[in-house]
């Protein structure tokens, strides 16, 4: 059996240029302006014996509570509805989101219903962390997933308790949006002091004086006077600039898959890398031992015959100057042969060695 290691790809990222100039936009996010997920509890019907089970109780109760608001009175312990489903509904509310928008929404099962295919939500409103019902959703679920068959002979795919309702909700009630006034405050997705200033630096070359970069994660703008009116034009005009974002000299390592990625950053001190492999093989064949033909008393035996290799390598040894980059130890790992597994053993030796100039996460 192949080593798993050989059966997969390491990935280096083997970037000789700087990095590409990257807009504000996709660095930052403006303080306020944030998503407000949502959650609320249903109703799923339609479906085709695939709901809840005896067991569940509280799908029986909604079902009754829900019809007696209609003007009929069922008692809960004496229905048995296979084709309804209890279900909890999860949504993100944008920001800004107006009265009358839509937004996606997704049910999954709580109780013991194997499947939601061919199931319609009924009315659920959809509340925020204060209670409020900030949307309200009702429609048919699109299934990534089905099941076929039945008793012992069925077949599932993917995840059939799980749907989503494209534009399935309604939003009915507004979340208070950040009022902009003087100042405008920009939150790094990624912190990091040399990004902060580099933003600060180029929003005051627009702009001058204008920006403070306040830490590694947060930078302060002040609005001008003449834009004070216009804060959607002017955080636009924020957006649109460009920097060369800094980012820290990391190695990620994946072990399960064998994925190495390294970025630009990474250098290597003065280090000398031997690597030998050693091999031991044991193999187990089964003989069999017959008497002669005309033997009496004789009986046929099986022998095990264990037999025991061992081979090793040359020995392989690079050197690598001062200042290598990921390329060259790359370049050089390959050139002696390395796999994945022992580009993951050197690269740990080398940061337990203090010769790797880089954050080495395993993951």
């Amino acid at each position: 059996m192949k080593n798993l290691f050989q059966k997969v790809t390491v990935l280096l990222a083997l970037a000789c240029v700087g990095r590409a100039e990257t807009r504000i936009k996709e660095l930052v996010s403006i303080e306020g302006v944030r998503d407000n997920q949502l959650i609320g509890y249903g109703l799923v019907v339609g479906l085709a014996g695939t709901g809840d089970r005896v067991q569940t109780v509280f799908s029986a109760q909604s079902l009754t509570n829900l019809l007696q608001r209609m003007g009929l009175t069922v008692s809960p312990t004496a229905i048995q509805v296979k084709n309804t489903a209890a279900v909890m509904i999860t949504a993100t509310l944008p920001p800004f989101a107006q009265p009358g928008s839509r937004i996606d929404v997704t049910a999954a099962a709580i109780g013991d219903a194997p499947s939601l295919q061919g199931g319609i939500l009924l009315m659920t409103g959809l509340k925020g962390s204060d209670s409020q019902v900030y949307a309200v959703a009702q429609g048919p679920l699109v299934i990534g997933g089905f099941v076929a068959g039945g008793q012992g002979n069925s077949k599932v795919v993917n995840h059939p308790t799980v749907g989503r309702m494209p534009n399935g909700a309604i939003v009915e009630r507004t979340v208070p949006a950040p009022a902009f006034g003087n100042q405008l405050r920009l939150q790094l997705q990624q912190a990091d002091f040399a990004t902060s200033a580099r933003i600060a630096s180029v929003v005051n070359k627009r702009f001058a004086g204008a920006a403070h970069a306040d830490n590694s994660a947060r930078v302060t703008i002040g609005v001008p006077e003449d834009w004070q009116k216009q804060p959607t034009e002017f955080i636009a005009e924020i957006e649109s600039l460009t920097i060369e974002p800094d980012a820290t000299a990391r190695i990620i390592v994946n072990e399960r898959t064998g994925t190495i990625i390294m970025g630009k950053q990474v250098h290597i001190a003065p280090v000398a890398i031997m690597q030998g492999n050693l091999t031991v093989e044991i193999q187990t064949t089964q003989e069999v031992s017959q008497p002669n033909a005309l033997s009496n008393g004789g009986t046929t035996k099986v022998t095990p015959q264990v037999s025991t290799t061992v081979t090793q390598d040359a020995t392989k040894n690079l050197v690598l100057k001062n200042g290598a980059t990921v390329e060259e130890l790359v370049q050089a790992l390959t050139s002696i042969g390395s796999t994945p597994r022992d580009i993951i053993s050197i690269l740990q030796n080398l940061k337990a060695a203090g010769a790797l100039e880089a954050e080495l996460a395993v993951i």
